[in-house]
């Protein structure tokens, strides 16, 4: 049963920390019984829920004014500081409760305009039920218990009875104004109750202190969850899962590009999707039973999940092993009938509404695979995982509910009003996406100089990345470095299975790749016609070989996705115009020159790019004592000379330089087959 994690030490700490900045006792307080709602997912997942108290702040001329401070649009209630728990007039929201109706524009207006600071981002679509209700302290969560109670047939009844006189239960109504008049009327009709069930929602507690608001909360809770334990509780039939499941490593990259959208075939533009996986006993049970095309298809367990995972999920066929092709032709046929029923379903329900909307993409958010589990979608990677952690969330309510009846959430109208309304949508923002966004990027000797620099260039442009280096200390850190999403994995690139592996896994993480970046090697040096066997095929397996392995798995999988793909490969000069003593280097370095061009040939028609990069005289920090030294040696220079008056613009390369080559050429959609120099100008390595 749920457990109150209040804890007297820990709210004065943070009262004492948050008014060294000037917040009062009852805001820090309120942030931080918020923090203790927003870090259990049984009670709110990814910015769901909102939170109030009523307290007394100072106007710009110092009067002192009665305010409401209510969750800010766009917070999470997990993580929510005082600024996002924007302060509003508390009197004039009050006297909004005196009108008949009040559409959203003139709520939204109304709210705005009492705002104590301009800046404070939007309050929460709930702000009025907050202002309407008498309490210091009002608290709001989707607790998973209490849904799978009120997402029932006869969940009015079932709730009334579960609380008995101690929390009333309001009928579903979109949220806005007409739920806090209904909201604030059940309440003077009910005294004395310690919270409001909103039939298909959620529930609401409050208090006249924070603590008495959020362990009533918990008390609510605890006794929804008492209700569905006590049952009785009915088991649920299931159908028999493949004997042997093809791997999520293989079934990934299909579903990533089923889920994909093309959106400019001239342009080979593609609207992708990133994919998060979820598996578990609870969740097999789940996608394995027999009634799954039933239960998982009647809708979200409450409105405000719909705008992270749609209003319903896709269901794919069994993949079983060894017959990938098979499952990938059922999987195409269940996403067409899924984006026809989502036309069907906008084309249905726009037609109710006075102002037609634009319809918004039809794909799925959430993936059901019997046998395998789930992944959630989104067009980043903490995009998929909210949709993946909705699902799984779904799935604990779901599976309650029809242990002790029927799940019914709200009706399909209901739904598609929220999906549409435009103050939910708000919520997403419009931000204008990075040039890469929606790409997965694989880069190989990722942990150090080109691979690291060429790591931090494609996150900074919004695509997820995954770094490979034999260095596993060094890759971990370097994409903890990076402020995006980055998977750092150890992968010894001339071992075929490493590599093999390393796909697999960021094909488990991500869905799949779109750009690699084949990067790793090193320097080996002597005459040609005395280096050893040993070394010269050491410089090969490394220098050409690897490159080939770590090639033909990013075709592997991009094939699977079938929405094309770049390979980019760093050559270097060498390929190009060998020096001296560096045959063993420069050899291997050639073929592989000539390797991306095969690739350009080969697979061009699968739509994947090409091309390489001939980089000069760049300081990495690991040949600084070793090619670049003996190069510069023999010239008679420093290093630092040798970098910056070596070229015929007299200016150092950096491993930034030869980074942004490479996101150059994963942007240029026309071009195949190239080889991009970057070393300041060198004629003698100029391709002729």
């Amino acid at each position: 049963m749920m457990q109150s994690r209040w804890r007297d030490v820990e709210a004065e700490a943070l009262v004492e920390h948050y008014a060294r900045a000037g917040v009062n006792r009852d805001l820090a307080l309120r942030v931080y019984s918020s923090r203790l709602l927003g870090g259990d997912r049984r009670l709110v997942l990814h910015g769901g829920g909102n939170t109030s108290v009523k307290t007394v702040m100072a106007e710009v001329t110092g009067e002192m004014v009665e305010v409401l401070c209510v969750k800010g649009s766009g917070w999470d209630l997990a993580a929510i500081e005082p600024a996002g728990l924007p302060a509003l007039r508390l009197a004039p929201l009050q006297k909004l409760a005196a009108l008949e109706a009040l559409s959203d524009q003139a709520m939204v207006n109304a709210q705005r305009n009492q705002l104590l600071d301009s800046a404070a981002p939007n309050p929460s679509v709930e702000t009025l039920l907050h202002a309407f209700l008498p309490d210091k302290f009002v608290d709001h969560s989707h607790a998973n218990a209490v849904l799978a109670l009120a997402d029932q047939p006869d969940g009015d009844a079932l709730c009334a009875e579960v609380y008995d006189g101690r929390a009333a239960v309001v009928p579903y109504v979109m949220p806005g104004f007409a739920l806090a008049k209904l909201a604030a009327g059940t309440y003077r009709d009910h005294p004395g109750i310690e919270g409001l069930i909103l039939l298909k929602h959620g529930v609401f507690s409050f208090g006249v202190d924070a603590r008495q608001a959020y362990e009533r909360m918990i008390s609510l809770v605890s006794t929804a969850e008492q209700r569905l334990q006590r049952g009785p509780r009915k088991g649920s039939a299931r159908s028999a899962p493949p004997r042997r499941p093809a791997p999520v490593a293989e079934v990934a990259p299909v579903l990533r590009g089923l889920a994909g959208e093309c959106t400019d075939a001239a342009q080979a533009v593609w609207r992708r999707q990133l994919l998060a996986f979820r598996t578990s006993p609870a969740i097999l049970d789940y996608v394995n039973g027999a009634e799954l095309a039933r239960y998982s298809q009647a809708g979200v367990a409450t409105p405000d999940h719909t705008l992270r995972t749609k209003n319903w999920p896709l269901i794919t066929p069994v993949p079983e092993a060894g017959r990938l092709d098979a499952f990938a032709t059922a999987a195409a046929a269940a996403v067409a009938r899924y984006i026809e029923r989502y036309h069907a379903y906008f084309a249905c329900h726009n037609t109710r509404l006075a102002a037609a909307k634009t319809e918004l993409d039809p794909l799925p958010r959430v993936v059901l695979v019997p046998g395998l589990g789930l992944f959630g979608l989104g067009k980043s990677a903490k995009d998929a995982a909210i949709a993946a952690d909705i699902a799984e969330t779904t799935i604990e309510i779901i599976t309650e509910a029809e242990a002790i009846g029927r799940y019914q959430p709200v009706g399909e109208a209901d739904m598609f009003d929220i999906e549409y309304w435009s103050l939910e949508q708000a919520k997403l923002g419009t931000t204008a996406e990075a040039r890469l966004a929606r790409h997965v990027v694989l880069i190989t000797g990722a942990a150090h100089g080109i691979g690291a620099a060429t790591a931090r260039a494609f996150a900074a442009e919004g695509a997820a990345v995954a770094m490979l280096d034999r260095d596993a200390e060094g890759s971990a850190q370097a994409a903890a470095a990076i402020d995006g999403a980055a998977l750092g994995l150890a992968c010894d690139v001339t071992r075929s299975d490493d590599v093999r592996a390393a796909f697999d896994e960021v094909c488990e993480t991500f869905g799949g790749v779109d750009i690699v970046i084949s990067n790793a090697g090193a320097a080996w040096q002597g005459k040609i016609g005395e280096v050893s066997e040993d070394e010269l095929r050491a410089s090969f397996d490394l220098n050409f070989f690897a490159h080939q392995c770590v090639a033909q798995n990013a075709v592997r999988v991009m094939k699977a996705q079938a929405t094309g793909g770049v390979l980019l490969f760093n050559a270097s000069k060498q390929a190009v115009n060998p020096g001296l003593d560096f045959g063993p280097y420069g050899l291997p370095k050639a073929a592989t020159l000539f390797l991306s061009r095969q690739y350009a040939l080969d697979h061009g028609a699968d739509g994947i790019r090409s091309n390489a990069v001939n980089a000069d005289r760049v300081r990495t920090g690991l040949f600084a004592d070793g090619l670049l030294q003996a190069r510069a040696t023999a010239r008679g220079q420093s290093v630092e000379d040798y970098l910056s008056t070596g070229n015929l613009l007299n200016r150092e390369v950096t491993v930034d330089d030869v980074a942004q080559a490479f996101v150059s050429l994963a942007l240029a959609r026309k071009t195949t087959g190239a080889v991009l120099s970057v070393d300041g100008g060198n004629i003698a390595a100029a391709l002729r």
